[in-house]
């Protein structure tokens, strides 16, 4: 399987760096962000779901009539909408973008956020619903006569589907980094995700995730999906400055370092929480954890940024000139990430510089190594530690 990129989707210029409140949709800044997206050698972009922000299904229709490969990841808390909905609304939209759909489950890591729209179940309740849910989807998109479901959290009888997947089913993304995220991602997802930690750490939970694959039965594993915010600039020095510049943006908006938590994206609005207390999920604390263990990981993990936000999402950043962070993105490939996600603080010009500089110089690193079987010859990697180089063999 070869290597491809993921972004996140923005509706309008509000971001990070510029500060901007917007959540009104800019429709002719969404068709020119999939379109930059697209001819930056993206693959997906993650449309995601947020109690206060705009409906995915609705946005990831709307920019794939606007593109041509680019291939939307809808973000679905399965609490918003019922599973035999959810699933001829994911077929309708892989037929509308000839087969591109892709769906990534949220099982709620927040008990406040998932109360915002009535859901009041456990964490374990949370991942029990949710694995009925999945396979509630792909007994929709396979079935050909009506059937009845009793379960759990869902009964219903007599139902069948007449709005086909293009390809017989759509990709199913589960990401998370608990045990129960671990055991259902290993025995039911085709992806999943992970955010961005120190190599040793990622080895380790992708070991997890293959732990729960075999466990289940499985012959095969998921693919995995590791998610950065690159900082990158011509020179070291100039994307160091560049870091420190954007880091003091997110401290001085979040009043201390970790004071403020951002509740995560919401179709281009940064929403913050002012004084709320530590997350709860565990993918944020073992962010936080390992931001405690030191600034730098690795080749270019930098983890201030996540100490800034409360890790309230995909927070850590890779930072150096483009060969420098290639060269770090290869690092986790060579673990076995096969999807990288990045993306950056100011949206749209981060986005254009990672298709000009960054993506070209993984993609060619690795045609070169196919082709020659030689590695480092466009991207070098020099040798990290002993035991980093291990970790990566």
């Amino acid at each position: 399987m070869p290597v491809e990129f993921i972004s996140a989707i923005n509706v309008n210029p509000a971001n990070e760096v510029n500060g901007r409140r917007d959540s009104a949709i800019d429709v002719d800044y969404l068709r020119r962000y999939a379109r930059i997206l697209e001819e930056g050698g993206f693959d997906y972009s993650l449309v995601p779901y947020g109690s206060a922000g705009h409906d995915p299904f609705t946005i990831s229709a709307a920019f794939t009539q606007v593109t041509e490969r680019l291939r939307p990841i809808v973000a679905l808390r399965p609490n918003t909408i019922y599973p035999t909905v959810a699933a001829k609304a994911l077929a309708t939209l892989d037929q509308l973008s000839g087969g591109r759909a892709v769906v990534h489950f949220i099982a709620g890591g927040d008990d406040h956020e998932q109360a915002r729209e009535g859901d009041r179940l456990t964490k374990a309740e949370r991942y029990a619903r949710q694995e009925e849910y999945i396979r509630i989807l792909r007994r929709v998109w396979s079935e050909t006569e009506p059937f009845d479901h009793a379960g759990t959290y869902y009964s219903f009888e007599d139902f069948v589907s007449r709005v086909r997947p293009v390809h017989g089913t759509i990709p199913v993304s589960v990401g998370g980094s608990s045990a129960e995220a671990y055991a259902q991602g290993g025995a039911l997802a085709d992806i999943f995700g992970l955010w961005g930690e120190p190599l040793k750490d990622t080895r380790q939970q992708i070991d997890r995730v293959a732990e729960a694959a075999r466990a289940a039965g499985r012959t095969d594993t998921p693919r995995t999906w590791v998610t950065f915010r690159p900082i990158i600039a011509p020179t070291e020095e100039l994307a160091w400055e560049k870091a420190e510049r954007i880091l003091a943006i997110l401290q001085s908006r979040s009043g201390a370092p970790g004071a403020g938590q951002p509740s995560g994206h919401r179709g281009g609005l940064w929403v913050q929480t002012p004084g709320a207390t530590g997350p709860a999920n565990v993918g944020s604390q073992r962010l936080l954890e390992i931001a405690a263990r030191g600034d730098r990981h690795d080749r270019a993990l930098w983890t201030p940024t996540a100490s800034a936000t409360g890790a309230r999402g995909a927070s850590t950043a890779l930072v150096g000139t483009p060969e420098t962070v290639a060269a770090a993105i290869l690092d986790y490939v060579d673990l076995g990430a096969d999807l990288i996600s990045i993306r950056g603080y100011d949206n749209l010009n981060d986005a254009i510089d990672y298709g000009r500089y960054l993506i070209p110089l993984v993609r060619e690193e690795l045609a070169h190594r196919e082709a020659t079987g030689v590695r480092g010859e466009v991207v070098a990697q020099p040798p990290l530690d002993q035991e980093l180089s291990a970790v990566t063999a």
